[in-house]
């Protein structure tokens, strides 16, 4: 064994033998028989202690327990027992833990406290003679402990008792504490983690044009107002139609589902048909919906996503126009912010959605029995709109609510809590904000491609409004990979994010890297400068501008308390380019020829609302899409041209033969993924060689679609492969 070997073995061993921390000894505390009193819990008691309420019931704790559940954070507690208000019964219970009174007999004391940063999470020094509070303490948002230091010289010989306070049952609603000591003089310990300064904004509560024009944006842009209260209110989801009017859809029912009488929520379309950025008009396509979260439209209709149901509405003349078909059943609202949301027409021609980690759906049409439904609680599914077939794409994260494709057709949501940024693969499982994965052997699950964080501190709570200089907070809301073609080419390809505590837009840079993507920070693209601005997501429209709905309240973070929303706010903005230019469109008008055409335009948003209307008749146009998806220069414009043949039936396995040969590594990765789903032959095992581990990526999503005792052989090739 070499020597260096032999250390790193051992270094472990001598760190965990060492004390929390190192720090003057000091003493004890006596009490009137003299005796050292409890102070440090070391008799693993609360002797010397008396207990109110329910907070410290089962006190002290005995070791570590806070680095066995979370690896950021330890107790740094000092000898064996420490005061872990969350360790028993999590941040709910309130009480008070008041120590016996004693005698200040040293100029100097310390202790540890850690935990909720509240002035209802404390530990407070109080002279007995007067009760008055002479020194108040409280922790970071971390479990972390560390030395406070008190200055008593002017409080010799007088009487004092410690009150350990929890009287907060929110977020980080708990306190730690350990180890009251004297000293004789000032006693110096490792500096305590000053708490980051809190962000400062300049608004509140504006009105939707003043909110509008308090925004900043780079240089070239502007922000003007689309639509906002009385004339919407409560906008939780939104898609564009194929002549780029805007459905909204109002969550008046959030965050409970209703009874049905009392169901609100509803669906409106707003049309700006000079497209100068604000409606002309306003219509409400349906009400008396309950718990809407996600929308869409296409097929002859609007698809609804309301727990438990998703919903398809046939419509003519912007009305319903029949019965409300429930296509699939058993969506949970267990927790109503990670219901079914972001609808999203794929590439691949089905509708794709997100799902969150704390509510627990079985999903199936109805009458499904349960042994036979699918189980979603975090990922992001997808429902073949002609087909009716639902699948979960990919299991994990948090609770996303924000899903877009790039121009290659890779998928990327959002989260909150955890990274934030994930490449979504056909497959594949995540890391999960808790909750274990429903297939047991999940050994290890794929990480986040962000290399950055958008919060300060040791945990993503923490970070909640103090971290403005790194991107404004943990918590997104809303994707957009823009692929508008009307803004500056530096923005093409790239994800905006909504940050809900930092009331802003992020922007991360897609790089591609090996089989997958790295996302790396770039600026803050929109900053609210309002504290009630909470974005939800974002639209391309025809022009090439984004399209911004904001819920607008000056709660946050999801409660269940309905009353405590503003009911009466919600605002729809438009963010555009100097450079862009008005324009009215139609596209059901248009030929299939000329759809077949939109496939090379520059705004992504011809290019797929042209695909789905394509599917939608069944064109038989392959000849010119083939010709585009094999002969075209740009890789991106052939996957266009594929995915277009796919979706109209017209991807023989001749022209699967075709596109295998292509010479880019996205186009024969996509051509597997699609001649599989069609149940096209593929040597699989022979594809598993490929030089590209984009190829191979597809593969491996390939061989979960085969049969078990087909895959072996393509696995054996896979793993066979040398990516060092």
């Amino acid at each position: 064994m070499s020597r260096y070997l032999a250390f790193v073995l051992v270094l472990p061993l001598l760190l965990s033998s060492l004390p929390a921390q190192n720090f003057d000894e000091g003493v004890r505390p006596v009490g009137a028989d003299g005796k050292p009193l409890n102070l440090d819990f070391e008799t693993g008691t609360l002797k010397d202690w008396k207990a109110e309420g329910k907070a410290f019931i089962d006190q002290p704790i005995k070791g570590d327990v806070v680095a066995k559940r979370r690896a950021d954070n330890r107790s740094r507690h000092q000898g064996e027992f420490w005061i872990g208000g969350f360790e028993r019964a999590g941040d709910r219970p309130k009480g008070t833990l008041t120590s016996v009174s004693f005698t200040i007999t040293h100029p100097w004391a310390s202790f540890l406290v850690g935990g909720g940063p509240h002035t209802t999470t404390c530990v407070e020094l109080v002279e007995k003679a007067t009760g008055k509070v002479f020194h108040r303490a409280s922790g970071t948002e971390a479990e972390d402990m560390f030395r406070e230091v008190i200055d008593l010289r002017t409080l010799a010989g007088k009487e004092m008792f410690i009150r350990i306070v929890d009287q907060h049952s929110g977020h980080w609603g708990h306190i730690n504490f350990d180890d009251f000591r004297f000293h004789t003089a000032q006693p110096t310990f490792a500096s305590r983690p000053k708490p980051p300064q809190p962000d400062v904004l300049k608004f509140a509560g504006l009105k939707p044009r003043e909110a509008a024009k308090a925004m900043t944006v780079p240089a070239g842009f502007s922000v003007k107002l689309v639509a906002g209260e009385p004339d919407l209110c409560q906008p939780i989801a939104f898609c564009t139609d194929d002549r780029g009017r805007i459905w909204v859809a109002e969550a008046y029912s959030y965050p409970r589902r209703r009874d049905d009488k009392d169901a609100r929520d509803r669906i409106l379309i707003f049309e700006d048909s000079d497209g100068d950025g604000t409606f002309k008009s306003r219509k409400v396509f349906m009400e008396g919906l309950n718990l809407v979260s996600g929308l869409e439209v296409g097929f002859g209709g609007v698809w609804i996503g309301a727990a438990p149901h998703l919903m398809f509405v046939p419509m003519k003349d912007d009305k319903p126009a029949g019965q409300t078909q429930i296509l699939l059943d058993g969506w949970g609202y267990q927790d109503t912010h990670e219901t079914l949301n972001t609808f999203t027409w794929g590439p691949d021609g089905w509708l794709y959605g997100c799902h969150g980690v704390f509510t627990h759906s079985r999903v199936g049409k109805p009458g499904t029995p349960v042994e036979k439904r699918v189980p979603i609680n975090a990922g992001v599914w997808r429902y073949h709109p002609t087909k009716h077939v639902f699948e979960v794409f990919a299991h994990g994260t948090s609770n996303p609510w924000g899903l877009d494709f790039n121009d290659r057709g890779q998928a990327f949501v959002e989260a909150c809590v955890i990274p934030h940024n994930w490449h979504i693969i056909q497959g594949a499982r995540y890391q999960r904000q808790a909750g274990t994965h429903f297939n047991p052997h999940t050994y290890d699950d794929i990480k986040t491609i962000a290399e950055h964080r958008h919060y300060v501190g040791a945990t993503p709570h923490s970070g909640n409004n103090v971290s403005d200089s790194v991107g404004g907070g943990h918590a997104h809301c809303g994707t957009l990979v823009y692929l508008g073609g009307s803004w500056p080419e530096s923005y093409r390809d790239q994800m905006f994010m909504g940050n809900i505590h930092g009331r802003r837009l992020n922007v991360d840079k897609l790089t591609a890297k090996g089989s997958g993507y790295v996302a790396s920070r770039a600026p803050d693209f929109l900053l609210a400068n309002d504290a009630h601005a909470r974005f939800i997501n974002m639209q391309t429209g025809p022009d090439g501008n984004v399209y911004l709905i904001d819920w607008y309240d000056p709660q946050a973070c999801h409660h269940n308390n309905p009353n405590i929303w503003d009911r009466s706010t919600g605002r729809m903005y438009k963010i555009s380019h100097k450079d862009a230019k008005p324009v009215a469109v139609d596209l059901a008008t248009k030929t299939d020829e000329e759809l077949v055409e939109l496939m090379l335009h520059k705004n992504d948003w011809f290019v797929r609302h042209a695909r789905r209307l394509l599917q939608e008749r069944g064109s038989k146009s392959h000849a010119p899409l083939e010709k585009i998806a094999f002969e075209h220069a740009d890789e991106t414009r052939r996957l266009r041209g594929l995915w277009a043949l796919h979706v109209t039936g017209g991807l023989s396995a001749e022209r699967v033969a075709r596109g295998l040969k292509d010479s880019s590594p996205w186009v024969r990765a996509w051509i597997i993924q699609l001649a599989i789903e069609n149940n096209t032959p593929l040597d699989l095992s022979a594809l598993a060689r490929d030089e590209s581990p984009v190829v191979r990526l597809y593969v491996a999503s390939a061989c979960q679609r085969l049969a078990l005792a087909e895959r072996w052989e393509v696995l054996a090739a896979l793993v066979a492969q040398d990516d060092a």
